[in-house]
């Protein structure tokens, strides 16, 4: 298989090979390995649900508080149907593309393993409507985080029997009118393959995926942003130094001072003499706060590419064991507390990122007021640091977990659940905001920067001042700052990094 495609299956997938898939355009497949172990798993359901009178919860039984009511044999496709229908009931804002297409990946990742009962032609389906630019309409409100992702899930399975809406091209259309385009009929689901659709914890778990993906590149980026402030603000080197952290040696301490130095290897204002002894904490102990925020993302990161690598329907199917069991690993537990988690994290970076903005603007170490010439009649850098501040503030608020949260489902059969849907999109608020913040801190290190000339900060940097000045120039007198601003967010998620 080429470097085209993804290849799907019960092996490991790792969190390279997921970002390629976000930022290459690669399509995806499954194994023959694969593609036998679906078949093999739908045939011991089919020749067990022939040949057997037993009760199978969600295969011929009603779902939740209604899993003592038997289905009839004839009735069983038209249960899985009204499964899928019945449980479409997302409301709010659209899912973005991007995380909609992991979910599909994740889908099919975990149907790969052959513990699910589903057809080989409904996975394929899946690989073709991902590979073929048909995105399912999913909206953000609606899961519990408990029985799987069941209103998000249902959204993206509508289009397997015609229904719902889809995304092609960017535009929006009836999924019916998507089938015929593609000269595709509707998918005749079979015993189990609905309730295995729309089990799983695939919406939190693209979401989550989706923002340590953006978490890496922010997490490196606040490591770049914080030495341009630290030179900006004429920074003692000490605090640095590898004695101080190889005597507290938590890994993403120790990694972070040691990139600090890195960065600021050859730099002019690093080596020059200092006059005060201490700086504020903001920047004295950036390889703490930072290092912290790291070692959680390596944890979070942990938890989620053991999801990814995981089955979460329910009831799981074993042949070679001849067992069906229900259990509950839908459960979006581990998720919902790591994402509560990151938010945390994250939301850290950008409230020391907050502050170094506040220290450069406030008129000391030989700046001028608001980084501004004639301050008075110019209020210079002044408002971003309020809207700086305005989103931590923000992202405070956001940051009350979800995960302590939970009410009551399905006439009580479903008593506990995670709320890791609504952790998982309110993280990604908080992610979004911590770019906003960095972004105001490179706009404010850059200009502060430029009062320390002649002197040079290290090369490597001088070269993102370079890159950064060339979108936005240098403030001489008042103008609009929101356009420097949205073109600083720009900027860092553009521009590459190591």
């Amino acid at each position: 298989m080429s470097d085209k495609y993804l290849l799907l299956d019960k092996n490991f997938n790792n969190f390279q090979q997921i970002k390629d898939l976000l930022h290459r355009s690669q399509l995806i497949s499954i194994s023959p390995d694969a593609h036998e172990s679906i078949n093999n798993c739908r045939k011991y359901l089919d020749d067990k649900m022939l040949n057997s009178d037993a009760i199978f919860y969600g295969i011929n039984t009603g779902f939740g508080f209604l899993q003592n009511v038997q289905i009839e044999k004839n009735k069983l496709q038209e249960l899985q149907n009204n499964l899928i229908k019945s449980h479409a009931c997302g409301m709010g804002e659209e899912v973005p593309k991007e995380i909609v297409k992991l979910m599909i990946a994740f889908k099919i990742k975990s149907l790969s393993f052959g513990y699910s009962g589903v057809k080989i032609s409904t996975v394929v389906r899946l690989i073709e409507m991902y590979n073929n630019d048909v995105i399912p309409v999913i909206y953000t409100q609606g899961s519990l985080g408990a029985s799987g992702d069941l209103a998000p899930l249902s959204h993206l399975s509508l289009p397997l029997i015609g229904l719902g809406e889809v995304r092609h091209q960017n535009i929006k259309m009836p999924a019916l009118q998507m089938l015929q385009k593609f000269n595709w009929k509707p998918i005749e689901l079979k015993s189990k393959e609905g309730l295995a659709l729309i089990n799983g914890t695939q919406f939190m778990s693209a979401y989550g995926l989706y923002n340590l993906v953006e978490c890496d590149r922010l997490i490196k980026w606040a490591n770049i942003i914080a030495a341009l402030s630290y030179d900006a603000f004429d920074c003692v080197p000490e605090p640095l130094h590898e004695n101080i952290h190889a005597i507290r040696a938590h890994d993403g301490q120790v990694e972070t001072a040691a990139t600090m130095r890195k960065l600021l290897i050859d730099s002019e204002i690093n080596a020059q003499k200092k006059i005060q002894v201490q700086d504020p904490y903001s920047f004295r102990c950036i390889p703490q706060v930072h290092g912290a925020t790291k070692d959680s993302f390596n944890y979070i990161l942990s938890v989620f590419i053991k999801e990814v690598n995981s089955v979460t329907d329910n009831p799981n199917i074993f042949p070679d064991d001849d067992l069906i069991i229900s259990g509950g690993n839908f459960h979006g537990q581990p998720l919902a507390i790591t994402l509560d988690f990151l938010a945390i994290a994250m939301s850290e970076l950008a409230s020391i990122s907050e502050r170094r903005t506040y220290q450069l603007i406030s008129g000391q170490r030989g700046l001028p007021a608001f980084l501004i010439s004639n301050p008075g009649l110019n209020s210079g850098l002044m408002i971003p640091q309020y809207t700086a501040a305005g989103i931590v503030s923000e992202n405070k608020q956001l940051c009350t977990p979800s995960s302590v949260d939970s009410i009551p489902s399905s006439n009580n059969q479903e008593d506990h659940v995670s709320m890791g849907a609504n952790a998982a999109t309110k993280c990604k608020r908080v992610v979004d905001n911590v770019e906003k913040v960095l972004a105001i801190e490179l706009l404010t290190a850059i200009q502060a920067l430029e009062f320390r000339r002649p002197l040079k900060t290290s090369a490597v940097l001088e070269e993102i001042v370079t890159a950064f000045r060339k979108e936005v120039s240098f403030n001489e007198a008042d103008r609009i700052l929101h356009v420097d601003m949205i073109k600083a967010v720009y900027f860092l998620k553009t521009y590459k990094i190591n």
